[in-house]
């Protein structure tokens, strides 16, 4: 009985590890979500298939590119944007840093300069990006972005070069200085 009990217990504690971290980037979200002073924005994971799939059909007599976008797009799970202009975005950057777990994070990029930040990590597993995360705060302004899927490296630089997504061009710019 206590063999077995034993894995049990190791799968329930890894299952709500797991479970914990994304709900404190949810609760992160959802702490704010009706605030009016911040902008939200969700893009199911259903809209990112409609999107990618019209952009893989429409570009059947298109260019490369946008049947190349078409494909990517339909990788992404879903995407959630916070966003504020307000004095405190510096006191926003340090909470959301603080919830989550760094320990399932590794560091892309870190970029700080005369009193904002701006910070890129991805959650990997099995070789694969499953969450890319953007935290950027300065004394006018906090932006978070959390893009989940299952897309590679090679998936982000080309979300860089041909979206306007909120990060993507300090992203490229800073890949290109390494």
């Amino acid at each position: 009985m206590i063999k077995r009990l034993i894995p049990m217990i190791m799968l329930t504690l890894l299952v709500s590890g797991v479970q914990a971290q994304d709900d404190a980037i949810s609760k992160f979200f959802s702490k704010y979500m009706e605030d009016e002073n911040f902008s939200r924005v969700y893009i199911s994971p259903k809209m990112m298939q409609m999107a990618g799939g019209f952009l893989k059909s429409s570009s059947e007599n298109s260019d490369q590119d946008a049947k190349d976008l078409g494909e990517l797009i339909s990788k992404v799970r879903g995407i959630r944007i916070l966003s504020t202009d307000t004095p405190n975005g510096k006191n926003l950057y340090q909470e959301a840093m603080a919830t989550l777990n760094k320990n399932k994070y590794e560091d892309l990029m870190d970029v700080a300069d005369k009193g904002s930040n701006v910070k890129f990590m991805v959650r990997e597993e099995n070789g694969l990006v499953k969450e890319f995360l953007m935290i950027s705060g300065s004394g006018e302004s906090f932006t978070l972005l959390s893009m989940l899927g299952s897309f590679t490296y090679q998936d982000l630089n080309i979300l860089s070069e041909k979206t306007n997504m909120p990060g993507m061009k300090e992203y490229q710019n800073g890949n290109k200085k390494k």
